[in-house]
């Protein structure tokens, strides 16, 4: 992965594309784990917390080895270019360079439990926009990766993100991923280079509606919730 152009596309757009992040054959082989409940340590129903219409399940420890060593491998680089936002934006944090010490600074504030997950969509089915943050204790960046194939397994369900600045129109974007592809995207805030200096930029995602057929995403959080 070019991490110098990643960093680039989040500075310029807010997101930044991973292409092939995921082979065909680890798609399939994640896409299988969603019907192995004992994979997972909770499922919630967007549509009884009026999140949206579908489900998605979070993964148990231990995680699937696949999980945890992209959980592993790509916190490091973005660990970097989430301490250089953090100076960008006036905010005493300093990320380790392992996320296992990042997970040691969770644990001691009581966030123990595993927040990779599993995302699942039909018909109908989308994801209102929100933030992904589960307590004192969170990172700035996530991943978010298509497991199946538009056009072939679903229509629709474009992934979504939108961007406050202050005292300015939202701005929104609907990006159409293509199966192994990946998003890096901001959770909360990002730095926005502004001419009066850098803003803090309010960000928000969600999927739109899937029109036809059936949708699954691995979503890589790297922070553990209480």
């Amino acid at each position: 992965m070019d991490w110098n152009a990643v960093r680039r596309e989040l500075d310029e757009h807010g997101y930044a594309l991973v292409d092939r992040f995921l082979t065909s054959s680890q798609c399939s082989q994640m896409g299988a784990l969603y019907s192995d409940e004992q994979r997972f340590r909770k499922t919630i129903s967007l549509e009884q917390h009026r999140f949206g219409a579908g489900e998605y399940k979070y993964f148990s420890y231990p995680l699937p080895p696949l999980v945890e060593a992209l959980r592993e491998r790509v916190y490091a680089p973005l660990a970097a270019i989430a301490n250089g936002w953090a100076v960008e934006l006036g905010l005493a944090t300093d990320f380790p360079s392992q996320h296992r010490e990042f997970i040691d600074a969770c644990r001691r504030q009581g966030q123990s439990r595993p927040t990779p997950l599993l995302l699942h969509y039909i018909t109908g089915g989308f994801n209102c926009l929100h933030q992904d943050v589960y307590g004192s204790v969170a990172f700035p960046l996530q991943v978010a990766c298509l497991l199946s194939a538009p056009e072939r397994d679903f229509t629709g369900g474009e992934f979504l993100l939108m961007e406050q600045r202050p005292r300015a129109q939202s701005r929104a974007e609907a990006i159409t991923l293509r199966r192994g592809e990946a998003i890096i995207f901001p959770n909360q805030l990002r730095p926005v280079q502004g001419k009066r200096g850098v803003y803090r930029a309010q960000m928000r995602h969600g999927v739109s509606r899937i029109r036809s057929g059936e949708r699954l995403t691995l979503g890589i959080i790297f922070h553990d919730a209480e």
